[in-house]
């Protein structure tokens, strides 16, 4: 009895220990610094199919309300979907408020597509074929980057996650600035905030000539709205661009509790990145 008591218990610690490890696979490679901002070491995980490439690449940002998360956390559903069907994928670090106010994670973000671009030959990526995907707090990173990317910053796709796309609706909707008082520097809902806010928010930076958007949001969706991305979209059309949304029927906020609605959202999303990074 005492014996079966602690092969149970050593069974339960080892599943422990085990969820506690970064994901691994082959061609996967950990820790790998993308940038340093003073004494800050920004990393990255990096996953390289097996073959010859140039592969269609995604770069991923994790949520976390801008101050909490990192590189493995939040996002990491994605991870084992996005290499079974042969992509190159980024899961990156940026920096956190309130430790560092805006837009500190917005230059990481961009940072970041840079130096995948750079380092384009050594990972088999194609540097015309890069999507970015984030959830929550990184939604709104990869939106901020997809509407304000020029040049070396553009990207050819974006993914966005439940993501607050107009941050002065999200305040007002909550009543309080919640993580965002670290990232702007400022405890009060003043007007000087409000306008920081609307100056932060993708919704307000949408022009014509964007790249393709998906977006994928949960209709139970109780910290981040469905409605937001319902206006996105509707903006992102009226400018000519293009933009769809998923909705996941139930979903509440975070991709970790739709598996059990069964959502085939993973199925989707992978089908969409292949017919637009073809």
């Amino acid at each position: 009895m005492h014996r079966r008591l602690f092969a149970l218990a050593f069974f339960a610690a080892s599943l422990l220990h085990a969820a506690d490890k970064p994901f691994d696979l082959p061609g996967m490679k950990h820790d790998i610094e993308f940038a340093k901002v003073g004494d800050v070491s920004l990393t990255l995980d990096a996953f390289v199919p097996e073959g010859t490439g140039p592969f269609a690449t995604c770069i991923l940002v994790h949520g976390g309300g801008f101050t909490k998360g990192d590189k493995q956390s939040f996002i990491k559903p994605l991870f084992e979907p996005l290499a079974k069907a042969g992509f190159a994928w980024f899961t990156i670090n940026y920096r956190l408020a309130p430790q560092h106010q805006w837009p500190a994670c917005a230059d990481d973000v961009a940072t970041a597509i840079k130096w995948v671009k750079a380092h384009a030959a050594d990972y088999k990526v194609d540097p015309k074929r890069i999507a970015l995907i984030g959830e929550s707090a990184g939604g709104h990173l990869v939106s901020w980057a997809g509407v304000t990317g020029e040049g070396d910053t553009r990207v050819a796709a974006v993914v966005p996650f439940y993501a607050p796309h107009d941050l002065v609706v999200q305040v007002k909707m909550r009543n309080a600035l919640g993580g965002l008082a670290g990232l702007v520097g400022s405890e009060e809902m003043s007007d000087a905030t409000m306008k920081k806010l609307a100056d932060m928010s993708p919704m307000n930076r949408i022009k014509p000539g964007l790249p393709p958007f998906l977006q994928i949001h949960g209709d139970k969706d109780d910290k981040v709205p469905h409605s937001q991305s319902v206006e996105f979209e509707k903006k992102m059309k009226a400018a000519g661009n293009t933009c769809e949304t998923i909705t996941i029927p139930g979903g509440i906020h975070g991709m970790g509790g739709w598996e059990k609605l069964g959502s085939d959202y993973q199925t989707k999303l992978i089908d969409w990145l292949r017919k637009t990074l073809k």
